[in-house]
């Protein structure tokens, strides 16, 4: 079945991370008042009940979503969330890679793994890989990543991620994994090409959500006073909701979107070689084959 025969959320299974808060929470709600089928992937079990419970009556959807818990940043549970999306759900139609994080300290997971690249890139990439067949079996199926414009200027630091001499962190380090999102979006859409799975990635602009606040009160501060030119959750969320459910985006598949309109991303992340090498890179790094020193 081509992604030609989609027709919108409606009755579909939808898996979500990050929607305990900010946009993925918005981007949830919107998508159980088009009577989603929805999943939510979170690390907290009271926090995701408290927003299934928010969900369930904002959107007056019958029913609260189905709740999986799973710490992102390491592999084993990433790996365990996959095989329990696997044995819940005979179908998974949407894909929205929404988790994210960003660190201004260095801190190195139980992988050995920076924590924001493993979070915010590693742990997507490994979802949809262990998750790629049953899409490819419920095709039309889709793969959203959040994405951001803090990706230009970034460069994938691949012979210091190779050789475990990484020592990148904070800004950086995120901006470095929001080019990885692009150039993970281009790869898999060259690689699902056929199979009626698509992917797209969108930047959700400048958003007034609690990102960013886990780094002291100078960064609380900063994000607070930042806050009036900031724009709503729910208008940052509603590119995900579009590539989700919208028929307008049949077929189209590894793009960057901004405000439901194609964007531009940087140079870097249209290197093709780069997203081949990425995706090599990341398999070694998932299955512990690559060197993952902290790197002090």
């Amino acid at each position: 079945m081509a992604d030609q025969d989609w027709t919108g959320v409606e009755g579909k299974r939808v898996v979500i991370t990050g929607a305990t808060a900010g946009i993925g929470l918005a981007a949830a709600t919107e998508l159980a008042r088009r009577h989603a089928e929805l999943t939510i992937v979170a690390r907290s079990w009271q926090r995701a009940h408290d927003a299934a419970a928010r969900i369930a009556h904002e959107s007056s959807w019958r029913h609260e979503p189905d709740i999986v818990l799973a710490d992102l940043s390491s592999q084993q549970e990433v790996r365990r969330l996959a095989v329990e999306l696997l044995e819940r759900h005979p179908r998974i139609d949407v894909l929205a890679n929404n988790a994210g994080a960003v660190n201004t300290r260095r801190v190195t997971t139980e992988d050995g793994i920076e924590l924001t690249w493993a979070v915010n890139h590693l742990a997507p990439f490994l979802l949809t890989t262990l998750l790629l067949d049953r899409l490819t079996a419920s095709a039309p199926a889709r793969v959203i990543t959040t994405t951001s414009d803090a990706h230009a200027g970034a460069r994938i630091p691949f012979d210091d991620l190779e050789s475990g001499n990484d020592t990148a962190k904070g800004f950086r380090r995120y901006g470095q994994t929001k080019l990885a999102n692009i150039l993970f979006t281009s790869e898999l859409a060259r690689r699902t090409e056929g199979t009626g799975v698509t992917a797209n990635c969108y930047h959700p602009g400048f958003v007034a959500s609690n990102f960013n606040r886990n780094n002291g009160m100078r960064m609380r501060i900063a994000m607070t006073l930042a806050r009036p030119f900031a724009r709503s959750n729910e208008r940052g969320a509603d590119t995900l909701v579009w590539l989700a459910d919208s028929p307008a985006v049949n077929g189209q598949s590894g793009w960057y979107f901004v405000d439901r309109r194609l964007g531009k991303p940087s140079a870097g992340a249209l290197d093709h070689l780069a997203a081949e090498r990425l995706w090599t890179l990341s398999e070694r790094q998932v299955d512990g084959t690559a060197p993952a020193g902290d790197g002090g």
